[in-house]
């Protein structure tokens, strides 16, 4: 390969890496923005605050594309199986999603498994917010972003994956290592 090619092969590398950071989720550290969603829990609607769930403890707050699709569909029977190991450290889950969100109630209740709450973000303004957008189909959507955030508001865990297997892994620890360091 010549030097120029080499060189064109670089920059275009550098230039994308640049776009993918650029649309990249809110980082660790950062101040989580507040919100406050409709939702339900066990097919209840209910209002979630983050300002009030923070009172309680660290929150784990999960933006996922659509409401019964495959993938949002694996994620959110994870975190229902996790969710109370999330309780016994302190921690609340909720999922927010800008898709289908006129499901949320039956969503919450099959695939939630009357374990947390899940939200609906109608026209992505949350999800925007925390910088977790994505295109599909002619839709802005929330992408398949993952938090953790300290009751203080700052965000310990800032994770992006399409696949949803490790999600809650990568939450876990760090609600781990926040309770660790906060016992």
């Amino acid at each position: 390969m010549t030097p120029i090619k080499k060189l064109v092969l670089s920059l275009t590398a550098a230039a994308l890496l640049n776009i993918a950071n650029a649309h990249a989720a809110l980082p660790a550290g950062a101040q989580a923005p507040d919100f406050q969603l409709q939702g339900a829990l066990a097919g209840k609607p209910l209002t979630f605050s983050l300002q009030q769930a923070l009172k309680k403890g660290p929150v784990v707050l999960y933006f996922f594309p659509a409401a019964f699709s495959k993938g949002c569909t694996i994620e959110a029977h994870a975190f229902a199986e996790a969710t109370d190991d999330f309780k016994k450290l302190g921690a609340t889950v909720i999922g927010v999603t800008a898709g289908n969100t006129d499901q949320v109630d039956e969503f919450s209740k099959l695939e939630c498994r009357n374990k947390f709450t899940v939200t609906a973000d109608p026209g992505a303004k949350v999800a925007a917010q925390y910088e977790t957008l994505m295109q599909m189909k002619g839709k802005t959507l929330s992408d398949r972003t993952s938090f953790v955030i300290a009751p203080d508001g700052k965000i310990l865990l800032s994770y992006t994956d399409r696949n949803p297997e490790t999600h809650i892994q990568k939450t876990m620890e760090a609600v781990k290592q926040y309770a660790s360091a906060h016992s």
